[in-house]
């Protein structure tokens, strides 16, 4: 793939499942984050590189959502055995206590659980993100950008395996990588829909990255 100008069928990838369907999907509704597990002076930082991608978008964020009141909830943990400590986290996120076997099993750094309306598009999404290593050295800022480039639509599995979401300039701090940034840019396109489970629609997303 070539970072700064993808292929259709690059694209394509982004959005494909290990079943080889293809399922994509981004937010129909304002984003209203919050968060959780972090002092106070690293809120700001956190929630302005989520408003700043999401502004990128050319979506929007919003104080309250009237269904859920939130629905970009950020849950910051030591450990994963945190999340079954979490009370009624049971109730939002299925099979939780076979969930943190598995993700402690890997040594995962992140988990993201997205909810979808009756439209396909996003309604909630629940990230929970594991401060260990690496991880709890990246600044606030950082942390915040990949977070929101990732939630911001229903990426596939793959999506980011080889493909990072930051570049880091020459002054060592991180910025959007281009790719991504410009696939959620020309995905927000409101002539879109927002959900898909037809390849073409990785045309249609194509057709509109240098209109973004």
């Amino acid at each position: 793939m070539s970072t700064l100008h993808p292929e259709p069928e690059d694209i394509e990838n982004l959005f494909t499942r290990p079943d080889g369907s293809f399922q994509f999907a981004r937010w129909n509704r304002p984003i209203v984050p919050v968060v959780f597990g972090v002092e106070d002076t690293s809120l700001p930082p956190l929630k302005g590189a989520i408003e700043t991608v999401v502004a990128m978008a050319g979506h929007a964020t919003a104080e309250t959502d009237p269904e859920l009141g939130t629905n970009l909830m950020v849950f910051f943990l030591r450990d994963w055995q945190e999340l079954a400590d979490l009370e009624g986290l049971d109730q939002m996120i299925p099979d939780l206590g076979a969930l943190v076997p598995r993700l402690m099993g890997a040594e995962a750094g992140q988990y993201r659980h997205i909810r979808f309306d009756d439209e396909g598009a996003i309604r909630a999404v629940f990230a929970f993100i594991r401060m260990r290593g690496d991880q709890a050295r990246r600044p606030a800022e950082e942390i915040g950008l990949d977070l929101a480039v990732k939630s911001m639509l229903d990426w596939g599995p793959e999506a980011f395996a080889a493909q990072p979401t930051l570049l880091r300039g020459e002054d060592g701090v991180g910025r959007l990588h281009p790719m991504p940034a410009s696939v959620i840019r020309a995905a927000y396109d409101p002539v879109l829909p927002a959900s898909a489970q037809d390849r073409g629609h990785a045309l249609r997303i194509y057709a509109r990255l240098g209109r973004t």
